[in-house]
């Protein structure tokens, strides 16, 4: 079975080794960046590669046809036409990116095709959202989901105190877009980076939480009251995140102008920061999970923690986003290519949730893999 991986970075590379090895796949990894797709050929030659620019759809439906199955792993600012192309090219995938867009809008489409495509699956929103729908399936009725979520470079160096885990243009939206959730049955917007907390994770230290618009499906696929999602980070960085946003830096507007050329403050910004953000091959990171899902089982109240923990795998040399985002999409391609899993249309990682088979499935592949996830009665 033929797959297409869109993007090789971080996360695309370790994807494309996972699926490729003992010759599960035949793998073909796409990206406009021939450095990304050298060093992968030079680590598993048996992957084929392809230097394309991504940011066409007509080129990605053209691109993908020869194909069995797709991953889409692009920036998030390009997510949203990548998957509709995939989905007017007919075939099934899972995808990765992150896009401001509204998944379900695509799902008329997908139908229309007969395609099957699992959105948002990576940590949170993807395995976590599974994991909180698999558990308030076991309430009645679900009256909170609180949930806490960060990726960080192991060791905190001075002065940016960060790694971009994913692609940075991501990590920006996230302190630009507005925090969606859900208080007391009603939908409250808030800025990002917004209501600070310090939480102490055992063997990590203290840690920062803020608002980020994390909910995604979730506010529509869970009845429940009481929904929010927070970020995690070493403490100080909203200030410093909060300064640059408020100051301009992050604005996407082409109002500077160097040499007759115009840019946009956001585009200064990267070519500043984000050399500064670049996880370093080898550089460990970390990656935690922590949800709280409250509700009533038979008139009492009953309580689940979902929890997860992981770290750089020195063995096989693959960071922890990459080893919980990334295998988490594999493993869901793979129910895809066996059939576990057959649902047309959109599917948000809550659906696979609500088969105890598909969340068996995912939670032993992914142990096998060394990313442990625990789901328990608090």
């Amino acid at each position: 079975m033929r797959v297409v991986i869109l993007g090789g970075g971080l996360v695309g590379g370790p994807m494309a080794f996972d699926l490729a090895k003992n010759g599960e796949f035949e793998v073909t990894v796409v990206d406009r960046d021939q450095a990304c797709l050298a060093m992968i050929v030079k680590e598993h030659p048996e992957i084929d590669v392809l230097q394309e620019d991504l940011s066409n759809p007509e080129t990605v439906s053209k691109l993908v046809a020869p194909f069995d199955l797709v991953v889409n792993s692009v920036p998030g600012f390009m997510g949203y036409e990548t998957a509709k192309a995939i989905i007017k090219a007919g075939k099934d995938s899972v995808c990765i990116a992150f896009y401001e867009e509204d998944p379900f809008s695509l799902d008329q489409l997908a139908r229309d095709h007969d395609v099957s495509m699992i959105m948002d699956c990576g940590v949170y929103p993807g395995m976590g959202s599974a994991l909180i729908m698999h558990a308030a399936q076991q309430l009645d009725s679900v009256d909170t989901v609180l949930t806490y979520v960060g990726g960080l470079p192991e060791v905190r160096e001075w002065p940016s105190q960060y790694k971009a885990l994913f692609s940075p243009i991501d990590v920006i939206e996230e302190y630009v877009r507005p925090a969606r959730y859900k208080e007391n049955g009603f939908d409250v917007v808030r800025p990002a980076l917004s209501d600070p907390e310090f939480i102490s994770f055992p063997g990590i230290g203290t840690l920062e939480a803020f608002n980020t618009d994390g909910l995604r499906t979730l506010a529509k696929t869970i009845d429940a009251p009481n929904m929010k999602e927070k970020t995690l980070r070493y403490p100080g960085h909203i200030e410093a995140m909060a300064i640059l946003r408020e100051l301009g830096f992050f604005n996407k507007e082409k109002i500077l102008e160097f040499d007759g050329v115009k840019v946009s403050p956001m585009d200064l910004t990267g070519k500043v920061l984000f050399p500064n953000w670049q996880l370093q091959k080898g550089e460990p990171d970390i990656m935690i999970f922590e949800s709280i899902v409250k509700g009533l089982k038979d008139g009492e109240p009953k309580t689940y923690r979902i929890e997860m923990y992981d770290r750089y795998c020195p063995e096989t040399d693959v960071n922890s986003m990459a080893r919980t985002t990334g295998y988490t999409a594999t493993v869901a391609l793979r129910m895809l290519a066996n059939g576990t899993y057959t649902h047309k249309g959109i599917s948000p990682p809550e659906y696979m949730g609500q088969d105890p088979e598909c969340v068996t499935f995912m939670l032993n592949h992914l142990n096998d893999k060394g990313v442990h996830w625990e789901l328990k009665a608090a």
